[in-house]
């Protein structure tokens, strides 16, 4: 998910390409004949689902990206090189495939007769599964997240670009460090309870999280493991339940400068978001991220407020963007359908006890009870 400043989401032109044109594109820029393409849910930018009659179908990911992201070559670039890397690196990302020209994007131009809007194109190699949304969440997949949240990050401290200062997002809403600048858009809740427990959170984390960013551990957050940016596949039975390994990385779009302890707790909120049992499934995550970067007790003692964080973000910009986009709304309102009730749920059961849960859980798998 991506999020802009007021003034910027004036200029942000979601693309709206029809199929048609969007097969011709996959033609003209990338010189592939298109079988068969289709729309792909999307937050502010658009995709398409492109299948080559080359040699038996492929299948790729037709990527357009919004005009206020276009602006930001040097940006998609260090994501694209991100992706790559990781790929060699043996994570299951995709390979973006080079226009005809060998460059990994290309710049459109439409002329609208008042404007000229410009649009940054990529195609991505399809990557195979069904998001993590889709399929039963079991303990152990929820470990398996932790595990490779923390791996990702780990293998991205070699990574080198010379633009990967881009990655220093200033503003970028969706950055955890910039939790207050959602001051600007809560009205979009209007008086209500909810916007009561943001206005909380709000506050808990000026006054107890800012003054600590300095002692967090920084590297390099892909920033949005939901539901719908990790695929998994089958890989066999267990216990008479199908069990499921990750199969794909989506959407690094998200990505900027910050904290290892800020992407264990993206991971969580989102993982609860897939669990039965939300308030468990945070200690199975924090388990496996832990086995491979365990977190300082300062990074644990903000681990409970940074995934309360995480879900104001989310709800708040998600009803300000259903504003912008009410075209929208069924993808944008996802994490709203339950996302007020974890977050009130987490509240009310109250630091203290969640860190219990999460921590008792953890520190299981490291006795080997689990």
């Amino acid at each position: 998910m991506s999020g802009q400043e007021p003034e910027q989401s004036q200029a942000l032109t979601k693309p709206a390409f029809s199929e048609l044109q969007a097969s011709a594109l996959v033609e003209s820029v990338f010189g592939f004949k298109v079988a068969k393409i289709q729309p792909l849910p999307s937050y502010d930018d658009q995709n398409f689902h492109v299948h080559v009659p080359s040699g038996g179908s492929r299948e790729y990911v037709l990527k357009v990206n919004n005009t206020e992201s276009s602006r930001n070559a040097d940006l998609i670039e260090v994501q694209s090189r991100v992706m790559m890397f990781l790929q060699a690196e043996g994570f299951p990302t995709a390979t973006v495939h080079p226009t005809k020209g060998g460059s990994l994007t290309s710049l459109m131009s439409i002329d609208s007769g008042s404007e000229t809007k410009s649009y940054l194109l990529r195609l991505f190699t399809y990557l195979p599964g069904r998001p993590i949304a889709q399929v039963p969440v079991t303990p152990k997949l929820l470990y398996e997240v932790g595990k490779l949240a923390a791996q990702m990050d780990r293998s991205l401290e070699k990574f080198r670009h010379p633009k990967i200062g881009s990655l220093h997002r200033g503003d970028f809403i969706w950055n955890l460090r910039n939790v207050p600048l959602l001051e600007k858009y809560i009205h979009a809740l209007g008086p209500s309870k909810n916007r009561e427990m943001v206005e909380q959170v709000l506050q808990r984390f000026k006054d107890e999280i800012v003054t600590k960013l300095s002692h967090f551990r920084e590297c390099i957050n892909h920033g949005d493991l939901n539901g719908y940016n990790i695929l998994v596949e089958a890989s066999g039975e267990a216990s008479g339940d199908p069990a499921y390994r990750v199969s794909g990385i989506l959407d690094f779009e998200d990505m900027s400068h910050g904290y290892y302890v800020f992407e264990v707790a993206i991971t969580i909120m989102y993982m609860m978001m897939e669990s039965k049992d939300s308030l468990a499934a945070g200690g199975h995550v924090l388990a496996g991220f832990e086995s491979v970067i365990p977190l300082t007790a300062e990074e644990r003692g903000a681990l409970f407020l940074l995934v309360s964080s995480r879900f104001s973000q989310s709800l708040v910009m998600s009803a300000y963007t259903c504003q912008l986009y009410p075209e929208n709304k069924d993808y944008l309102m996802i994490t709203a359908k339950t996302g007020w009730r974890h977050l009130q749920n987490l509240l009310e059961t109250g630091q203290k006890a969640v860190e219990d849960i999460w921590f008792e859980t953890a520190k299981s798998y490291r006795a080997g009870a689990l």
